[in-house]
């Protein structure tokens, strides 16, 4: 997947430039509220919450914020009712968009998201149009300086991974998403250490598009990154080496 791995590895930029504005913390909070209304306020039982938790933790979100956001997602704190939503659609170049959301009210969400994407060159489109396109997974990205692919196929495969792949900059190693915490688990005891670790969706075939197509891609995907509502941002879109060196 080195269309995927080209884009991961923007977003993952991304996501680090944006950890330093405060709208970060109302997406870690929304998460956690999301996984303990899921799955219980307990991180132990609860590996989604638990890995909410640690993202909350590390864009160091305050102690007090995130006790109240496990009681809000199990219903100790009262307060609008957050849902998860995921919505479909296409950007420029017919590329898949793929957009997780949490919201208090489904039917603003829709509107505003609706004409972001019409806005800039994408439209909104119905309901399993593109979501065939992704996969779930757990993904781990380890420093190519550090480990070799033999090395980490050795210990990845005691902690239950499927495979380990050239992502460019670094080794990606995937497994199944019901097994994303216990691979964790086995990496931090094994001091095994990752650069990044999500579970996320991944494209299954990736639409490669020109310099043109690729600025209006990515000025989409900073309009919807910026809703308050949007969690995370899926697309199959492979970005020129051009643009790619421009971005730095």
């Amino acid at each position: 997947m080195a269309g995927h791995s080209k884009w991961h590895n923007i977003q993952h930029r991304k996501s680090r430039q944006d950890a330093k504005k405060s709208k970060v913390f109302t997406k870690v909070t929304k998460e956690i509220v999301l996984a303990a209304k899921a799955g219980g306020g307990n991180p132990e039982t609860n590996p989604r919450l638990r890995t909410a938790i640690e993202a909350a933790r590390a864009v160091n979100l305050p102690k007090d914020k995130i006790e109240a956001a496990i009681k809000k997602g199990t219903g100790e704190l009262g307060g609008e009712s957050i849902e998860e939503v995921i919505y479909e659609g296409y950007g420029p170049g017919g590329v898949a968009i793929l957009i997780e959301a949490a919201t208090d009210n489904r039917n603003r969400t829709v509107a505003e998201l609706r004409h972001i994407l019409s806005k800039n060159g994408g439209s909104m489109g119905e309901s399993g149009c593109v979501a065939w396109m992704f996969e779930k997974k757990g993904v781990f990205s380890f420093d190519k300086s550090k480990y070799s692919e033999e090395e980490l196929l050795e210990v990845g495969l005691e902690a239950g991974i499927e495979d380990v792949s050239d992502d460019g900059e670094v080794w990606q190693v995937k497994c199944d998403p019901k097994d994303f915490a216990q691979v964790k688990s086995y990496f931090d005891e094994n001091k095994v250490v990752y650069e990044e670790a999500q579970i996320t969706m991944l494209p299954q075939n990736t639409v490669n598009v020109d310099v043109e197509t690729g600025e209006k891609l990515l000025k989409l995907y900073d309009a919807l990154d910026d809703h308050d509502d949007v969690q995370n941002v899926y697309a199959n879109f492979e970005l020129p080496d051009e643009l790619l060196e421009k971005l730095g």
